[in-house]
């Protein structure tokens, strides 16, 4: 454990940050696993809904700097070449 000051608030600060990118970590992985279910089904429309909501949080992520933006770009470009697929 740090003993200066300024080492105890950084791993304040670092826990802070963790707990928050953990809650939208497992808020994408969710989303695109919604997204994934619907395409499962055979269900393209449930999925469109379903890949609005996940490229909304993948891009609030990105913003947020959870994930890199290339990442989230790419994960959204996935799911819509998928949807795309069935369609």
């Amino acid at each position: 454990m740090a003993n200066h000051k300024s080492a105890l608030k950084r791993h304040r600060q670092s826990l802070k940050r963790r707990a928050r990118n953990r809650v939208s970590k497992t808020r994408i992985k969710n989303t695109v696993k919604a997204v994934r279910l619907a395409l499962e089904e055979n269900d393209t429309a449930k999925a469109q809904e379903a890949l609005k909501e996940a490229s909304s949080v993948l891009d609030r992520a990105a913003r947020k700097k959870v994930i890199h933006a290339r990442q989230a770009q790419r994960r959204i470009a996935r799911l819509q070449a998928a949807i795309n697929k069935t369609a």
